[in-house]
């Protein structure tokens, strides 16, 4: 069978799969209707607000070192690392006992929800209860790694244009929007095959065979078959 020949069946396989899992709910929405319906959310509004105070921060500052440059470029060149890393033990996290308690975080939880019905939007973003704590977490770890006030904004500007990114992505992915550029057809087969055929694979989202392929999670999507925990995840262990 040649390559394009598995990549027909995979996508065919796929395609069943989540019209047995969805249903026929899927239409067609251009990409300025899918941006507008972005900005329904709290999410979007939240980073937004971060993104463009700290930005304004950054340039009323002004100045700074050569090194900082440097900053953005290693956030995006680990991206792919931490969502595979945030994604594989956060995300699929498996309650677990502690003494009488139970440990298990909301984003957890919320994510749990995302893959039982993964055409429900609001599920797709970072809870906001969740970033209420999370981006004065981001502000508080920039001003205790970073050695100027000019170096701290720059780090904020970086996390919140690459979060706003990730979950601009992300929600494209689960909108109704059509893939048409290289990237983003890879970016969205691969998000599929995790949703909709085995949710142990292909835990990158804004990149497509990244990190799946540094800690061998891409495989042939021909040779896996589908997962029957994919919308109820670790069923199996009675959960």
């Amino acid at each position: 069978m040649t390559k394009s020949e598995i990549e027909e069946l995979a996508a065919r396989r796929v395609a069943a799969d989540e019209e047995r899992i969805t249903g026929a709910r899927r239409t067609n929405v251009s990409l300025g209707r899918a941006w507008w319906s972005f900005w329904r959310h709290p999410s979007p509004w939240l980073l937004g607000s971060l993104l463009l105070v700290s930005t304004v921060g950054r340039v009323v500052v002004g100045g700074g070192a050569w090194w900082e440059l440097l900053v953005p470029v290693g956030l995006v060149l680990l991206l792919p690392i931490i969502e595979w890393v945030v994604h594989v033990g956060i995300l699929h996290w498996r309650p677990r006992q502690v003494g009488p308690l139970t440990v298990d975080p909301l984003l957890s939880r919320k994510h749990r929800a995302h893959h039982a019905d993964p055409r429900a939007i609001p599920l797709v973003f970072v809870p906001w209860q969740v970033e209420l704590w999370l981006l004065p977490a981001y502000v508080a770890i920039a001003w205790l790694a970073m050695p100027t006030t000019s170096s701290m904004l720059t780090l904020l500007v970086a996390v919140s244009a690459i979060m706003s990114g990730y979950e601009w992505t992300h929600y494209l992915l689960h909108s109704d929007y059509r893939p048409r550029s290289r990237w983003y057809r890879a970016v969205w087969r691969n998000h599929r095959l995790h949703h909709y055929k085995s949710e142990h694979y292909w835990f990158t989202v804004t990149t497509a065979g990244t990190a799946d392929r540094l800690f061998g999670t891409y495989p042939d999507p021909a040779t896996v078959p589908t997962s029957p925990t994919v919308r109820s995840l670790h069923a199996r262990e009675g959960l």
